[in-house]
């Protein structure tokens, strides 16, 4: 049976103080009302992630980074290594993120080079693809989910998709009220899943989690993650406030 998971991903928000608050209170949460077999977890801004991970300790959230270099170490100023997040107590890592690609070009060879460099690590990758709308509106968004996953994930070897997450983000559903109908949802997570058996087998493609990360909210929650090949979320805004975001861990349970 695949794993059932909702990562929440913070994005940049929240200070210091107010970010250790809030992984205090789910924490909590969680703790007080366990999610059985479905894996929480929160993704913070990197300055969260060692204050996070001494709070998290109670192993009923996991912990993730937002995304990471794709160098190992060196003269980058600025940059945050995959080793140092793992070196935070962080379990996890979001790559390819569509605010990624779009405001920081990351292109797939780049996003492969930072996935080998977390796998490396010994992090596990949420990998995340997807179509901007007006790709969707010309009908080639199988063809653009296709080629960054030919180019950025399918270079992996079957061992290594064993620490990959496929996270679809409709990108035209992000940020603007719209939101993939869960037909729409299950089309594609059935087509990435597809995909992956075509690479790797039907082993792989059957345990590997797919996430659907599109304006994802307690009121749309449980029909979306109704879907065969909708095994959770990747949740952006609601993910700021406990009581959405544990709804929405709720309604997949």
């Amino acid at each position: 049976m695949r794993k059932k998971i909702v990562a929440g991903n913070w994005k940049m928000n929240m200070d210091l103080n107010e970010g250790l608050k809030l992984a205090g209170s789910i924490d909590k949460y969680f703790r007080e009302n366990p999610s059985g077999k479905t894996e929480v977890i929160l993704c913070t801004p990197f300055i969260h992630l060692a204050g996070a991970s001494e709070i998290l300790k109670h192993g009923k959230v996991a912990l993730g980074a937002q995304n990471c270099a794709s160098e190992a170490s060196g003269a980058y100023t600025g940059e945050v290594s995959a080793w140092m997040i793992k070196s935070t107590g962080a379990e996890y890592v979001i790559i390819g993120h569509s605010e990624r690609r779009t405001y920081y070009h990351e292109d797939d060879k780049l996003l492969y080079a930072k996935t080998i460099l977390a796998l490396n690590s010994g992090l596990k990758v949420i990998f995340c693809c997807g179509e901007v709308l007006s790709e969707r509106e010309a009908s080639s968004h199988f063809l653009i989910v296709k080629r960054q996953l030919e180019e950025g994930l399918f270079i992996l070897s079957e061992k290594q998709m064993d620490s990959i997450v496929i996270a679809y983000e409709p990108v035209w559903a992000i940020g603007t009220g719209l939101t993939a109908t869960p037909e729409q949802a299950q089309e594609m997570h059935k087509y990435i899943r597809d995909l992956v058996k075509e690479k790797y087998g039907n082993d792989c493609a059957k345990k590997i989690p797919i996430l659907y990360g599109g304006s994802c909210k307690p009121s749309n929650a449980a029909e979306i993650f109704s879907n065969p090949d909708v095994d959770g979320g990747l949740i952006g805004g609601a993910a700021l406030k406990k009581e959405d975001f544990t709804a929405i861990v709720k309604a997949i349970q």
